[in-house]
């Protein structure tokens, strides 16, 4: 009869927690990518749809604008369940400061959004070359 070894087996036997391990910490890590960028996307959109907001003085801005960034999260695969926004509304800014949790996981970040007003520079523009006309013509 031949004798089989075992050490192959007693060699995998301790192999296999290190490479589930590894599994699983690279599941994680895609999962924690995932959802960042979601959280980042979702967070940029209410940054710029409020930025527009104020700049049309809109009133309760900051919960329409809670309640778009639910909107954007709302039905997307996230494994950070615990999402959530703070809207800060400044004189010349709008940032969306977005967190997310899972246990001891966390994620959060933070993106803004100028608000602009085209239609006052294309106004001043007008009134300079208004003036270099008159000032051409009546030299």
């Amino acid at each position: 009869m031949k004798k089989v070894k075992g050490s192959a087996t007693v060699e995998l036997a301790y192999m296999m927690p290190v490479i589930f391990l590894a599994f699983i910490v690279t599941i994680y890590i895609i999962f924690y990518f995932h959802d960042k960028n979601i959280l980042i996307g979702a967070a940029y959109e209410t940054a710029v749809v409020g930025a527009q907001k104020v700049r049309w003085d809109e009133e309760d801005a900051e919960s329409q604008m809670k309640q778009l960034f639910k909107e954007r999260i709302k039905g997307k695969f996230i494994f950070f369940a615990q999402a959530s926004a703070e809207i800060e509304i400044g004189e010349k800014a709008v940032s969306v400061n977005a967190r997310a949790a899972k246990g001891r996981m966390r994620m959060r970040t933070r993106q803004r959004a100028t608000i602009t007003e085209p239609e006052k520079y294309i106004r001043d523009l007008r009134r300079v070359q208004n003036a270099w006309k008159q000032n051409i013509s009546e030299d």
